[in-house]
């Protein structure tokens, strides 16, 4: 097929030169009449030729006369990136597509050398390409002028807001002229990009190119399940056993991209590390060792994972699960780009082969689950490879009969080609041994326990303690990364004061004891040894019950104070109310109505009577006739506070002391003696 001729000349000259004989869906959409002068919302998967499809969209704008770029030195098309990488790609890619057009560019990259931008900028360029943060510094400082910008374009802006760099996004198209193009590019439409749309776009056309059903489609999803404590054996087979010209391999942080790197580069991989914590530069000099051959092995934590497109590139690792679809499906867009097939590996620990799943189903992708090939099996995918090399069954050179024919007369043909074998294995990493994996265990049905698996487990001794602060909450990991098991492996855990004893499950018991015997010291010199008997010092276990338990009533048998009803039957419910009836009735017989009547006061000489409301007491102080004190006490029995009668009585109050009523004579003050 040939390239449609409504695209400008000098763009059409750069296609046919970099060997594009078709466009692709979302480049061939930026070609359509209603997408001419729109503003555009645009969905498409990652390698997609996005970067192509901004030239061909904003070339309208740029190439008035559809040869060359007829303005002047002011920026005219403004592209926003989300990283550093992404930004200098999409640089790179507009350069050659623009340049027979004579357009000039500049970069506004965090990270770079500030004085080159502002350089570049000073001369005069039609196309800016930068990240949110820099740009917004640019235009702050009045470096960057967007008075006669014609176009903005911002590449995965699902990305950029998911960044945090909203706040510039708004403050840089702010800045822009209120009539201009405004392109939207994203993998995904979420409501904030929606609303992002609403805000800075006119009638925006929106352009659908992909959905989670047909996304990827030309990658290919493997689950390899692995002891977790043999990951960096998985990745070294899996790289043997696929070859594959160009491989990124994902880790969640940078120290697991220190120790991989290193891990590999022992082994004789050609790699590259790729993260945050390295400088522009050196992030630079990584990729182009990738794109030149220099490495063929690239390990990177997520910030890789949008943007960067290398050649060549089949297979993407994901040494350490991806925490969200998202991030699985941008990880593994880097393959698979342009029409390419790619594959794209998890290594899933076996205790996490649950989270695998939730990950691969939320992204709407197929996966074959695969064991890891062994030793045994990428050593026979060596010879394959050997046996089918390419150099075997090229012509003789004429330079080369007279080496060949001194060697035929030196050795003979066994020789030589055992001198070719080894030679060839001489640049092959060794492949790694590896354990097989235990298949999962069955789901089990809520309020199902297991009563079998530990009746014969086999007790280990780990030698931290309670005295070493031994807790069960950090002890059970080390366990099960010591020996390659599931938490569902490991039994009962008595932690004594100097060694933690522990149950491991029978079936896995020999693996686990060669994985602690071969894996040697564990953290702070802790070891792991099979234990004497069934966890000596600790109280024992308590077998498994199955089944509800039984329901407790009060006065069951066991309670302390229940009533024995011995061979008799418990009274029912209706036989004991009509017990505590009968009691009641004959309560209220016997205390008659004599209840009801009115207290007596006490009269005078001390003697009960009706009469009376306050008297005077003994004390000569007034106290009320309520007939609770004793006879001939000189004050009634405290209430608040006092002592109860019957303790001896409490001290009369200040009214009932002797002379409480006496008035005291009055005294002039004077000055005090010295």
């Amino acid at each position: 097929m040939t390239l449609p001729d409504t695209i400008a000349a000098p763009l059409r000259a750069a296609l046919d030169a970099r060997g594009y004989s078709d466009l692709t869906p979302v480049q061939s959409a930026m070609l359509e009449e209603r997408a001419l002068d729109a503003d555009l919302l645009v969905s498409a998967q990652t390698g997609s030729g996005k970067t192509v499809a901004f030239g061909l969209a904003l070339a309208p704008l740029l190439l008035p006369d559809g040869v060359r770029t007829g303005f002047g030195d002011a920026p005219q098309a403004l592209l926003i990136a989300p990283t550093r990488e992404l930004a200098m790609q999409v640089r790179r890619e507009l350069e050659w597509l623009y340049a027979d057009t004579g357009a000039r560019f500049a970069s506004c990259i965090g990270g770079m050398d500030y004085r080159r931008e502002l350089r570049a900028l000073g001369e005069g360029a039609q196309i800016v390409v930068g990240t949110p943060g820099r740009l917004r510094d640019h235009i702050t400082r009045g470096s960057l002028d967007l008075s006669d910008l014609k176009a903005a374009v911002l590449d995965e802006a699902d990305e950029m807001l998911d960044l945090g760099f909203r706040e510039d996004l708004e403050f840089i198209l702010d800045a822009a002229p209120e009539e201009r193009r405004t392109l939207l590019f994203s993998a995904t439409v979420a409501p904030p990009i929606e609303k992002l749309a609403k805000t800075y776009q006119r009638d925006a056309v929106r352009i659908a190119l992909t959905s989670r059903s047909d996304s990827h489609a030309d990658i290919e999803y493997r689950v390899m399940p692995v002891r977790p404590n043999e990951r960096d054996h998985a990745v070294v087979n899996t790289l043997l056993w696929f070859d594959s010209k160009n491989t990124i391999i994902f880790c969640q942080t940078r120290e697991a991209v220190r120790h991989l790197a290193s891990r590999l580069t022992n082994r004789g991989f050609p790699v590259v590390a790729l993260s945050g914590e390295l400088t522009q530069a050196e992030r630079s000099n990584a990729l182009q060792s990738m794109r030149d051959g220099r490495a063929r092995v690239c390990v990177a934590t997520d910030v890789a994972a949008r943007g960067i497109d290398l050649p060549n590139l089949d297979l993407v690792i994901h040494a350490d699960l991806p925490g969200n679809p998202e991030t699985l499906l941008h990880r593994s867009g880097r393959t698979g780009r342009a029409g390419r097939k790619g594959v794209s590996v998890v290594i899933a620990p076996h205790h996490r082969r649950r989270s695998a799943e939730r990950v691969l189903n939320a992204a709407r992708v197929d996966a074959s689950y695969l064991a890891v090939p062994d030793a045994a099996a990428v050593e026979a995918r060596q010879v394959e490879r050997m046996l089918a090399d390419a150099s075997l069954s090229l012509p003789i050179e004429t330079d080369e009969v007279d080496l060949i024919e001194r060697l035929l007369a030196d050795h003979n043909p066994r020789q030589i080609a055992a001198a070719w074998i080894r030679a060839q294995r001489a640049t092959m990493p060794t492949p790694e041994e590896v354990n097989a994996v235990p298949d999962a265990p069955p789901r089990r049905e809520v309020g199902e326990r297991p009563d079998t698996r530990f009746q014969n487990g086999v007790w280990f001794s780990l030698s931290i303690g309670r005295k070493q602060s031994a807790e069960p909450r950090w002890i059970l990991p080390i366990i099960c990364k010591a020996g390659g098991v599931t938490r569902a492996a490991v039994g009962s855990i008595r932690i004594l004061d100097h060694e933690t004893r522990f149950e491991i499950e029978t079936s896995v018991a020999d693996a686990f004891a060669a994985a602690v015997a071969k894996g040697g010291a564990l953290e702070k010199g802790a070891r792991i040894v099979p234990a004497d008997g069934e966890g000596a010092g600790a109280p024992a276990r308590k077998p498994h019950r199955k089944g509800t338990k039984p329901p407790e009533h009060k006065g069951g048998p066991g309670k302390a104070g229940a009533k024995d009803w011995g061979d008799a039957k418990r009274p029912g419910k209706r036989e004991r109310q009509a017990a505590r009836t009968s009691l009641a009735a004959e309560g209220e017989a016997a205390l008659g109505t004599d209840r009801f009547r009115k207290r007596p006061y006490r009269d005078e000489d001390g003697s009960g009577g009706e009469g009376g409301r306050w008297q005077r007491g003994p004390g000569g102080g007034k106290e009320r006739r309520d007939g609770d004190r004793e006879p001939g006490s000189g004050y009634p029995k405290s209430g608040r506070g006092g002592k109860p009668r019957d303790a001896g009585g409490g001290k009369p109050p200040a009214h009932a002391r002797k002379g409480a009523g006496k008035a005291k004579p009055f005294k002039k003050p004077g000055k005090k003696k010295s």
